[in-house]
């Protein structure tokens, strides 16, 4: 184990000396100049380098679904994914002129059991505990793909030393596409609650929280459905086997087998109670 602050240049080289590697994964580049970083340090001294984008640099609305790798990258309402745009460029360009041995993978909302799956984390799980009913973006019937962590391992392992997929990009995704409604469902379900879901339309909520709003903006307000025929055709045996039901189910477990990982985002609760005051529909 090689340990170094990633930012700085001189420590890294300093722990990586004369290494060289058969694969590098970037999971925490965020931005061109991370990557450029990562390009001068691993010229010649690696294989492969893998960088980890996003799923949400794909055009925001798209066209059209499902969504391809050849679908253009376009997001106008995020600034974290235009990083991610930005970080690919810079990739592609090292690629043609230099012969850097690069790998894109877009994953798409992926999870494991300490992270639910909704903006304000447990703090939504607990309203529904607590019978207090929680915001939905939209009108809940948008279909949104949702990925476990294991599903999305099994096809990332699985693009490691393929020379099949050097210079290429590829989305990884689960092909379970759920409305955000059976989302919460599924969720309240495994908490052994039934839900009150309020539905609140993206922009309103953009307004009541501009940082939240735009993570909804640029990446969930958007029915998003994915081919994953190109990770097929090098993963041939790729298949995402964990449903979003036993997810939701390992979620809730992890979080009650220990009271310190219920946290409860207390502006977010607050921002929910505001938004349904407002949104919350009248009997006539």
């Amino acid at each position: 184990m090689l340990r170094a602050d990633v930012r700085d240049v001189e420590a890294v080289q300093e722990v990586l000396r004369d290494a060289e590697f058969d694969v590098v994964v970037n999971f925490v580049a965020f931005t061109p100049d991370h990557v450029r970083q990562d390009v001068d340090l691993f010229t010649g001294r690696t294989s492969q380098y893998v960088f980890i984008s996003s799923a949400s640099a794909y055009q925001t609305p798209p066209s059209r679904v499902p969504v391809t790798e050849s679908t253009p990258l376009r997001n106008p309402f995020w600034e974290y994914s235009r990083r991610k745009i930005a970080s690919e460029d810079v990739l592609v360009h090292a690629y043609r002129e230099r012969g850097f041995p690069m790998t894109i993978v877009r994953p798409s909302h992926t999870y494991d059991r300490t992270m639910v799956p909704f903006d304000g984390g447990w703090t939504v799980v607990d309203r529904m505990r607590r019978g207090l009913e929680v915001v939905v973006p939209g009108d809940g019937t948008s279909l949104w793909t949702i990925t476990h962590a294991h599903d999305f391992a099994a096809g990332f392992v699985g693009l490691l030393g393929k020379s099949s997929a050097l210079g290429e990009a590829f989305h990884l995704t689960s092909d379970e596409a759920l409305t955000w409604n059976q989302i919460y469902e599924e969720m309240a379900h495994a908490a052994g609650v039934l839900p009150r879901l309020v539905h609140v339309t993206s922009d309103a909520i953009a307004a009541g929280d501009p940082e939240l709003g735009a993570a909804m903006l640029g990446d969930k307000s958007h029915s998003m459905l994915f081919d994953n025929s190109k990770i097929r055709s090098v993963v041939p045996d790729y298949v995402a086997r964990v449903p979003f039901s036993q997810g939701a189910r390992e979620i809730v477990a992890w979080h009650d087998a220990d009271p310190s990982r219920r946290v409860v985002d207390q502006r977010v609760d607050a921002l929910f109670d505001a938004l349904i005051r407002t949104y919350r529909p009248r009997a006539f």
